[in-house]
């Protein structure tokens, strides 16, 4: 339900001409993208679609009627062919005549795959018997906020009939499986002239005969909504009105960077958690709103949103007005003691003799009155999604509340969807997780060769990444190319100088706003020098040791205290040089500045090993591609200093070395891999040497 100051018309993006040469599937396809692409029709990965459709039967050669619809966990936005189950629609006929009953509908997803056509792996989802048993060839089932706003209004039968008239039917709220199917089926065929129905608490369906059409009503209905809340919210304040006031922008995102590191060590118990901050528009009115504690206690109502979200947020104490942050974090615990004591009860209250077993009883959502929401998920997409989820209820809530009076899925309907045996078995089925999932990452240098290297092992093992460094535009073109490869929400940017104790601390702000906090730190900003000590300024000796040792105490100071919040432990990888150990000709304050680091990082292991902090250091050696020490003047001064020339240097490093061999950024990534990952778990105070083999650097 969007607010009556941002209606918009939803736009009928069809093509006829377009769609004129696609097959039925192709349509279904073509109409399932065009809905997805507007979250005022579905959220992610909500709803489905389905076409009926004449084939030949590869058995018999004859032609056969079968249901091709959204498959199990899919995206109508983003679903590709191979997302749609294709099922025989004669046996799925066939199963009305073996169903046995309510009691044990769940049975009959264990059927489905008896009915699949050409030996299609796509597994059909819980709604597949809905779609088969409305009689029409096209169905669409989306999840709009004007709809789920009525669908959760206390008299949403009495609404759909009063927004709708006859064209768009009410049934009462149950569980999605075989049964609502043949409630559906039903309906249908009591009231042949219907174009849809609404779902008490749930959503709607649409069906016609033709694809186009089938679109076409389903924005149109969907429109009728939002028209109809917009002429009879137009003068309404929502969620009783405005209680407090919210922060300017930068105090709202300063006070979630405050507190997301500080709720993401409480709640990363079973798993490292990632965080999501959302501070729009609804969600600003309603954290702000007399009404807010009352209606987030009663939950969310239509499932897809519940799954998401948890049976209700956490809100947090905080008073906009007087703000005291510090008093916030001191009664955190305590509430999120609460919550999980809550949930435990919860959970206790509604269990069955058969259900799983107890999950994590920590909540999703956290609203802060006078900030925004943050969210909480096992990696960032899901955190974002779940505050995307958050923000439909939101928007149902608004709309129920002013037309009628909002409610909440019954508590052990909502049990009994989220602990859903085929739930399980979903959860059970996905991969399992990565070795970083879940990680958060700070990387300085990140755009340079070694950081951008590191930064995608990380990426790769499932991690977040925040790439710091002092050019914007060489950080823009390594964030795009990580990005298109990892998606958006796993790589940010900050542009960050090493030696400005403001811009450090400013950097970790971002990345506690963005992810939650941080587990990892890879100290790699860096520069290189040359020059006889003769010819070694102070200026130069000064700028050695501003970069590569008073900036790794800046950066390594910061990810300490934000670890000390987390109470989770971290890693720190510092990336030195073998000039750290073995002195070499004409680099003095290079090599110093180098040595301190490395006795840095012996330092802060022995302060952080309590903490369960570990902190490590790679040495690299004559690590030539993509790394900017190589470019300008040391290039030059280093071949003049072993006597060769540029196109010599890297053969003269690779010969000087034991094994023969270049090192490359991505063999330095995996020694960075290596030491941030639990396969290190035990090491803490350690160089690991990646050089090729140099004996001066040998460790003693």
């Amino acid at each position: 339900m969007t607010k009556s100051t941002d209606l918009q018309r939803l736009e009928n993006k069809w093509d006829a001409e377009r769609s004129a040469k696609m097959t039925e599937p192709e349509k279904l396809l073509y109409r399932s993208n065009l809905l997805g692409s507007d979250k005022r029709i579905t959220n992610y990965g909500g709803g489905n679609t389905s076409a009926k459709v004449m084939q030949k039967d590869p058995l018999t050669g004859d032609m056969t009627e079968v249901l091709w619809v959204k498959g199990s966990g899919g995206d109508v936005g983003s679903i590709k062919m191979d997302g749609f189950s294709t099922l025989y629609m004669e046996k799925l006929n066939a199963l009305r005549g073996i169903y046995r009953g309510v009691e044990f509908e769940d049975e009959m997803v264990g059927l489905l795959p008896h009915c699949t056509f050409n030996l299609n792996p796509r597994a059909a989802s819980i709604d597949t018997p809905l779609h088969a048993y409305v009689p029409a060839k096209h169905v669409d089932h989306m999840h709009p906020d004007a709809i789920i706003a009525i669908a959760a209004a206390k008299d949403s039968k009495a609404l759909t009939q009063k927004v709708f008239g006859d064209s768009i039917g009410w049934l009462p709220w149950k569980k999605p499986g075989y049964e609502l199917g043949l409630w559906l089926s039903d309906f249908c065929a009591k009231n042949p002239d219907a174009k849809g129905v609404v779902l008490e608490s749930h959503g709607l369906f649409t069906w016609a005969d033709d694809a186009q059409d089938c679109y076409d009503l389903t924005l149109e209905i969907i429109q009728a909504a939002m028209d109809w809340f917009a002429m009879e919210t137009a003068d309404k304040a929502a969620f009783g009105g405005e209680k407090h006031r919210r922060l300017k922008a930068d105090q709202r995102r300063a006070t979630a960077a405050r507190l997301m590191p500080a709720i993401r060590g409480m709640v990363s118990g079973q798993q490292h958690m990632v965080g999501h901050f959302t501070d729009n528009d609804a969600v600003l009115e309603f954290v702000n709103a007399n009404d807010m504690e009352r209606l987030a206690a009663l939950g969310t109502s239509c499932p897809d949103h519940f799954l998401r979200t948890k049976i209700c947020p956490l809100v947090v104490d905080f008073d906009p007005a007087n703000p005291d942050i510090d008093k916030t974090l001191a009664g955190l615990e305590a509430a999120v003691t609460e919550y999980r004591e809550g949930y435990k009860a919860y959970y206790e209250r509604c269990k069955h003799a058969i259900s799983p077993a107890l999950r994590d009883p920590n909540a999703v959502v956290y609203l802060v009155p006078g900030v925004g929401m943050i969210t909480f998920a096992k990696d960032k997409a899901t955190a974002r999604i779940s505050g995307e989820f958050y923000v439909n209820a939101i928007n149902v809530m608004r709309g129920a509340d002013a037309v009628s009076e909002y409610q909440g899925l019954p508590e052990q309907e909502a049990f009994d969807i989220e602990y859903w045996l085929l739930e399980e078995a979903k959860l059970q089925r996905m991969p399992k997780p990565k070795s970083l999932a879940g990680r958060v990452a700070l990387v300085t240098g990140g755009a340079g060769g070694i950081g951008s290297a590191t930064a995608e092992r990380y990426l790769r093992e499932g991690a977040c990444v925040m790439l710091a460094d002092i050019d914007d535009a060489a950080l823009a073109e390594t964030a795009e190319i990580l990005t298109e490869r990892y998606s958006k929400d796993v790589v940010r940017t900050v542009n960050m100088n090493v030696t400005e104790e403001a811009a450090v601390i400013d950097a970790y702000s971002t990345v506690a706003a963005e992810f939650g906090g941080v587990d990892i730190l890879v100290s790699n900003a860096g520069i290189a020098s040359s020059a006889p000590i003769e010819e070694t300024t102070l200026e130069l000796w000064n700028k050695n040791m501003s970069i590569l040792s008073t900036g790794y105490f800046l950066v390594s100071r910061e990810a300490f205290n934000v670890f000390n919040v987390q109470k989770m432990g971290g890693a720190i990888v510092f990336v030195a040089s073998k000039n750290g150990l073995a002195a070499s000709p004409n680099a003095s304050a290079y090599c110093t500045a180098k040595a301190s680091e490395i006795h840095l990082a012996r330092c802060l292991a022995l302060e952080g090993a309590p903490s369960g902090i570990r902190v490590n250091v790679v040495n690299p050696d004559a690590v030539l591609k993509g790394s900017k020490i190589w470019q300008g003047d040391w290039l030059d001064q280093r071949a003049d200093t072993y006597g060769t020339d540029k196109s010599g240097l890297e053969e003269m490093y690779r010969e000087r070395s034991m094994l023969k061999r270049s090192v490359l950024p991505e063999d330095i990534a995996e020694a960075a891999y290596f030491l941030a990952s639990d396969l290190s778990s035990k090491s803490t105070g350690n160089i690991i040497n990646v050089d090729a083999g140099n004996v001066q650097a040998f460790t003693r």
